[in-house]
């Protein structure tokens, strides 16, 4: 569904929006690029500074570059003071900066009165790897200043690695930086908003949750032909695909799975596991469609759950565990089903319920589909974070 946003001349804003693009792509980014593309068709002047980590050598020699560039990264503070210069925007909208982007260019828009915002996509403000997930379990140990549990549990697979995560997180918190010159907040959830509220010292009325912003297809499916139950997304433990598979195995439910052809993947499936590999928007569509449902079986507390939303606008509903963001993502029975979290017995009992109740699927698909269009879509996402651009530059 396009989007029919328009904006006077007069109410132009010229924001500039900075961000390091992770090598695997993943839904923050493809979120983030949907923002600057509607506030662009709404006549908006965008623009970008941005750097990938693609850029960085493979193994051991490109840790090493992260770690020198990750806080104070000289060529990159001069490049951003140049684009300040040139493009001399009304605000910026910062997401990512880990670790080619140095944090501290946020100074620099202090020094000049521009404004800023920030998205917090993930976990980082609490948590050095963060995903507060560590060894299969959900971990919350390095809470109020405490980050050198990274190192000692070798939260990022390496103690180099893990040191580097770490230093980055103490610094950020000692220097308060980010409490001196963010002016607002933006989470893609509730949980992950209360969260930074409560471990993060962010005061409430300087945060906001703003859903990433999604395509709404023109059409959507009957999910009662779906063929089987679905999974997206990343290969890695913190996703539950071993919950998922364990139930699969349980109650027989025909389940496939799909990655992206960028997606790194830590864990070893089973060889009669159905898994196919997408490269692109439509090989991911055409995925979605073909489902009855999609499960979201994650161990770990998610931010949003970009896949679920996806799955939604097409009009599959969403069986999802009852844990972190997700608990935002669906209503009971109205748009979609929880399960308790890591529990193969009661997503079993879940899935085998949906699969004989096709009918049931249909309902909650084309109702967490008109959900999706009311807080998912671009539209939608455009006149929140507009709301939060006019706040912040009164």
């Amino acid at each position: 569904m396009s989007s029919n946003l328009t904006t006077n001349k007069s109410d132009q804003l010229k924001i500039l929006h900075v961000f390091n693009q992770p090598r695997g792509g993943g839904g923050s980014l493809a979120s983030t690029l949907a923002t600057i593309s509607v506030f662009k068709k709404a006549g908006h002047i965008v623009d970008s500074f941005t750097k990938s980590s693609k850029d960085l050598p493979q193994g051991l020699n490109g840790g090493l570059h992260a770690a020198l560039k990750s806080l104070y990264n000289p060529k990159s503070i001069t490049e951003f003071k140049q684009k300040l210069t040139s493009f001399n925007p009304d605000i910026v909208h910062a997401n990512e900066f880990f670790p080619l982007i140095s944090p501290f260019v946020l100074e620099i828009c202090k020094e000049r009165g521009i404004p800023v915002v920030f998205t917090c996509d993930d976990y980082h403000l609490t948590c050095p790897a963060r995903t507060h997930f560590l060894n299969g379990k959900l971990c919350t140990k390095c809470i109020g200043g405490k980050e050198y549990h990274g190192i000692l549990n070798k939260c990022k697979n390496s103690y180099h690695e893990s040191a580097v995560n770490v230093a980055y997180n103490y610094k950020l918190r000692k220097s308060q930086l980010y409490k001196n010159t963010v002016d607002h907040f933006i989470t893609c959830s509730e949980f992950t908003k209360e969260w930074l509220v409560e471990h993060a010292n962010i005061e409430h009325n300087n945060i906001s949750a703003i859903p990433h912003a999604i395509e709404i297809p023109d059409t959507s499916v009957k999910a009662e032909q779906g063929q089987y139950a679905s999974f997206a997304g990343r290969f890695v433990k913190e996703k539950g695909i071993n919950t998922l598979l364990a139930a699969a195995d349980i109650c027989k439910v025909p389940v496939k799975l799909a990655r992206n052809v960028n997606h790194f993947v830590d864990i070893d499936l089973p060889k009669s596991a159905d898994a196919i590999v997408t490269h692109g928007r439509e090989d991911l569509a055409e995925f979605y469609r073909n489902a009855r449902f999609l499960v979201f079986p994650s161990n770990w507390f998610e931010t949003y759950g970009v896949v679920g939303a996806e799955s939604m606008a097409h009009g599959v509903p969403v069986l999802a565990a009852k844990i972190g963001a997700l608990n935002n993502l669906i209503i009971e029975d109205e748009t979609g089903v929880f399960f308790e979290a890591g529990n193969s017995s009661d997503l079993a009992d879940k899935m085998l319920a949906l699969w004989n109740d096709p009918e049931k699927c249909t309902r909650l698909g084309q109702a967490g589909r008109q959900y999706a269009i009311e807080n998912f879509s671009l539209d939608a996402n455009y006149n929140k974070t507009l709301a939060v651009y006019h706040r912040v530059l009164r």
